[in-house]
């Protein structure tokens, strides 16, 4: 944190760092000043004192909000990290109880690995931590390193092909695609070769991407697949798919699971990809945390042997 130490300022009150990161999470001094529990004079003389020390006006309003300067901006990750780690220090005086905990996480996830991983996990933490909940929030396809970073996120598990060297990250399980169609659908009733794959009117789940596995190895043999409709849900891709005469590619463990609740056939892709792996990633400097810790261990106590 450069800025700090060039402060020359031994005296420094690390309580204005807490009404810092207030500010630039709500970005509104009245609602900062509601969720940290002070008067609103309070933290307007906080925010002048710190424009006074760091010699910035930090936040300057633009229309009816308050919007950080590039100078906030460099602050807000580091300083952020800074009263995690104070919080996570004190805290580990005191053993994490799941039994007693009301503690809130918030993960990140596809609709797919909530289907994969929640189930099973809701039913672990009924019996061992019932009052502890989970907020889940949807991932985007590149990991949400901004969020982690400003303490938004404590976790998220997907698939990532890059994470930073700041997390840490966790193998949960492996996964394949399968191909699913409705049951008796006209143009399969023998094995799905490559040339019936690429006749076939596809559904994709985009989930964000602008090409998937499937596309992308197409394209690496110069061909391509018809698609003619989009969607970000697994959930609603399987309907549609068991419902028209659309085939979608999904990935195994959750077309078993579609297959025995609608009428869906299964076929193996009619090309070899790669398993994918889905893993869990934190901030590294928050593995010392006991709740974090504790949540992370209950999914890794999940994944398939």
């Amino acid at each position: 944190m450069p800025y700090i130490f060039h402060m020359n300022n031994m005296n420094f009150d690390l309580n204005l760092l807490r009404i810092f990161d207030m500010l630039l999470r709500e970005q509104n001094v009245s609602r900062a000043a509601e969720r940290l529990a002070l008067t609103q004079p309070t933290v307007s003389n906080a925010l002048a004192r710190l424009r006074t020390l760091l010699g910035d006006p930090l936040l300057v309003r633009v229309g009816r909000r308050m919007r950080p300067t590039p100078r906030a901006l460099a602050l807000e990750a580091p300083i952020r990290a800074a009263l995690q780690q104070i919080e996570q220090t004190l805290s580990t005086a005191e053993a994490f109880d799941p039994l007693r905990s009301h503690q809130q996480l918030r993960i990140a996830l596809t609709d797919f690995v909530e289907q994969l991983c929640m189930p099973t996990l809701l039913a672990r933490l009924q019996t061992l931590a019932p009052h502890v909940r989970i907020d889940v929030l949807h991932l985007a396809p590149h990991l949400p390193a901004e969020a982690l970073d400003r303490g938004e996120l404590d976790l998220v598990l997907g698939r990532f092909d890059e994470v930073p060297a700041r997390f840490s990250r966790h193998h949960w399980r492996s996964e394949t695609l399968q191909v699913a169609v409705r049951q008796a659908h006209p143009m399969l009733d023998g094995p799905l070769d490559l040339e019936r794959f690429l006749d076939l009117r596809h559904l994709w789940v985009h989930g964000g991407q602008t090409r998937g596995m499937v596309d992308q190895w197409l394209a690496e043999q110069g061909l391509a697949r018809r698609i003619v409709y989009t969607t970000p849900n697994y959930l609603q891709a399987a309907h549609l798919a068991a419902s028209t005469d659309l085939c979608v590619v999904l990935p195994t463990q959750l077309a078993r699971q579609f297959a025995t609740l609608l009428p869906l056939a299964l076929y193996d892709l009619p090309f070899a990809l790669e398993p994918f792996a889905l893993e869990l990633v934190h901030l590294t400097h928050r593995q010392h945390d006991p709740a974090l810790a504790w949540l992370v261990e209950q999914i890794l106590a999940i994944a398939p042997g």
